[in-house]
């Protein structure tokens, strides 16, 4: 499939900016009592929202002892679907880690799907050599903490200020450091074959997608 123009990632990044503000009220008093629904349906649907959004609505607006005229928010909101359901939009989401209910109409739902699951896949693949990378710096720190505790301890096995248990206790801790160390390294090897891995399968499926 093709990638998604600017144009259409602008469009559809204002929408998921939308969504992530659904946790707020929808609407206001003012809001509920002068409100075209239709209108209100057709902006949910362009922004991608489910169909349980009107629940939201109805939340907002009981408050103010306002019910939303679900026909009309229903004929809107899917004029707004026809707007929002592309291919573009599909792989938008998709490569976002969104998640995708089925809303789209019948006929538009195919091939957004397609294009959703190709994002997805990308995102999955990102995400996996995001962890990897993110582990490996975990254990890179540990290993450094590690290092340089061996020296301190290091020193007091041999300080003649030290108690003989102290010393006694410090070679120990040294001896079990040094086995740390080596589980880090090995860990961090491991890991950095499997980048290569995730950094393989992530530039051959971007190769699919045509991605520059």
């Amino acid at each position: 499939m093709s990638i998604p123009t600017y144009r259409s990632m602008l469009r559809v990044g204002a929408a998921m900016a939308l969504i992530a503000l659904s946790g707020c009220a929808t609407m206001d008093r003012e809001e509920c009592l002068t409100v075209d629904w239709r209108t209100v349906g057709y902006e949910d649907g362009v922004a991608g929202y489910s169909g349980d959004r009107i629940g939201e609505h109805r939340k907002a607006c009981a408050k103010h002892g306002v019910t939303p005229d679900l026909t009309a928010y229903q004929a809107g909101r899917q004029e707004g679907l026809r707007e929002f359901c592309t291919p573009s939009n599909g792989f938008r989401l998709g490569s976002q880690g969104g998640s995708y209910s089925g809303m789209c109409p019948s006929d538009l739902d195919p091939a957004f799907s397609d294009a959703f699951h190709d994002g997805h896949q990308l995102y999955v693949l990102e995400s996996r050599l995001s962890n990897v990378n993110y582990e490996i710096n975990a254990k890179r720190g540990s290993l450094r903490n590690a290092e340089s505790d061996i020296v301190s301890r290091s020193a007091l096995a041999i300080s003649s200020t030290a108690t003989g248990e102290e010393r006694a206790q410090a070679v120990v801790d040294v001896k079990n450091l040094g086995e740390r160390v080596g589980r880090l390294k090995n860990e961090i090897r491991q890991l950095e074959e499997e980048r290569v891995h995730c950094e393989r399968d992530l530039a051959d499926y971007r190769a699919t997608l045509q991605l520059p």
